[in-house]
């Protein structure tokens, strides 16, 4: 039960020297903001990196095809080879965990000067070919109409899903570009969908300038025959993308008459595997700032240990008469340990206060930026609540032989001592 007079004898003591006191608190205190302050600039940065990511599918994997290095069932090396449409359906029925696959084509970037026109306005943007599944492995926000369909690509029609920059560039104001006709490289397409992207700073830039027609209406009107350039792909939840991937080259490197050990003849890229680097560093980070945090407050700690026992050592006289008339040694700990917890306790919520408001401050510093270096650093709940078990067993150890020394004084002993 909360006793209002033991609170205040414990207050009284501490300001019985304000000082002493302030100084000794003041290792808790920085220890507790340079800890809170540097896991959430910790979680600033991570949040940041994954924000200019977007939606990015971390499952995924993107294959291209290389010069071969190596002969093979009698075609030299440095062949040049292409993946075709007949890949989709193999890798689709043969490949186990291939959740999704989603081939693209790509205009060439020469031709990328003024390219889409929209009566007497243009502007210049990478025109891509693509399924309906590339949205789910590298999402965009679809603000108005639709993505591509597959209807779109069965009957190959020429639609086209522009950005909101392409929006912005080719339709006043007040105009409905929805089921309007541009043209994308000398061809006529229906306007079917509007998109903005999910990702921040130059990945967000470089996304805008894109615009997207269906796969197969591409091929035919770009004459590619059945080329696919490149295919992104993701992986069941419950099999690595690194498994699917290798199952994937080997079913290619077969249909394509490549040699099995050519590991240069198709690039690949995995996503699954960066994004664990990314967060296998952010957690060494994280733990190295933990470690760093905490011994900061061990010194603290051990400030506040050092300090209770001159405390202990100026009131033994105190302490002795109480033992002699009658205080059990548990309550003489707890007296001890409580002016420690209540010490660690006021500078280490000080300092939290501190470090959560400073990090509040650097977040909206860093949220106009257009290229932020940082996106929404603050600590998690559960963050707060393990800062302040640590706060309580530092409270507690800093206490502990103090309270110990304190027992262990004889009261007849303790009485004979001078104030």
């Amino acid at each position: 039960m909360f006793d209002i007079d033991h609170f205040k004898e414990i207050i009284h003591t501490l300001k019985s020297n304000k000082m002493r006191t302030i100084m000794t608190a003041f290792g808790v205190f920085w220890g507790i903001f340079m800890l809170v302050v540097m896991l959430g600039m910790g979680n600033g940065f991570k949040n940041a990196i994954f924000k200019n990511l977007g939606d990015f599918a971390t499952n995924s994997a993107f294959m291209w095809t290389n010069i071969t290095t190596k002969p093979y069932a009698g075609f030299d090396k440095g062949r040049s080879w292409n993946f075709r449409n007949g890949d989709i359906a193999a890798l689709t029925h043969n490949v186990e965990g291939l959740e999704r696959l989603a081939p693209r084509v790509q205009a060439s970037r020469r031709n990328t000067s003024n390219n889409v026109v929209y009566g007497t306005k243009s502007g210049s943007f990478t025109v891509y070919g693509d399924y309906p599944d590339w949205n789910y492995i590298d999402p965009v926000d679809i603000i108005e109409g639709r993505y591509i369909n597959e209807m779109d690509i069965i009957n190959y029609r020429k639609v086209v899903v522009i950005s909101n920059l392409a929006k912005n560039t080719l339709f006043a104001n007040d105009e409905e570009p929805l089921n309007k006709f541009i043209r994308v490289n000398g061809v006529y397409y229906k306007v079917v969908g509007i998109f903005k992207s999910k990702k921040s700073g130059g990945q967000a830039q470089g996304e805008e300038k894109n615009v997207h027609l269906p796969f197969t209406t591409m091929q035919r009107i770009y004459n590619y025959g059945d080329i696919v350039f490149w295919f992104s792909l993701t992986a069941d939840p419950k099999i690595s993308v690194a498994t699917v991937a290798d199952n994937v080259m080997k079913i290619l490197k077969k249909r394509h008459k490549i040699h099995p050990e050519d590991d240069r003849a198709i690039g690949h890229f995995n996503v699954e595997k960066e994004f664990k680097k990314v967060n296998g560093l952010f957690l060494s980070v994280a733990a190295l700032i933990w470690i760093v945090g905490i011994g900061t407050l061990l010194s603290g700690a051990i400030g506040i240990s050092n300090i209770m026992l001159v405390v202990v050592k100026e009131r033994t006289n105190e302490i002795g008469i109480r033992r002699a008339i009658g205080a059990s040694p548990f309550k003489i700990i707890t007296q001890v340990i409580s002016e420690s917890i209540v010490l660690t306790l006021s500078a280490g919520w000080l300092g939290l206060a501190a470090g959560v408001g400073v990090i509040q401050i650097i977040d909206t510093a860093t949220s106009g930026a257009e290229f932020p270096i940082m996106y929404n650093p603050m600590i998690s709940f559960n963050m707060g609540l393990f800062a302040l078990g640590i706060l309580i067993v530092s409270g507690i150890i800093a206490g502990l032989i103090p309270a110990h020394r304190a027992v262990k004084m004889k009261p007849i002993e303790a009485l004979r001592t001078e104030k």
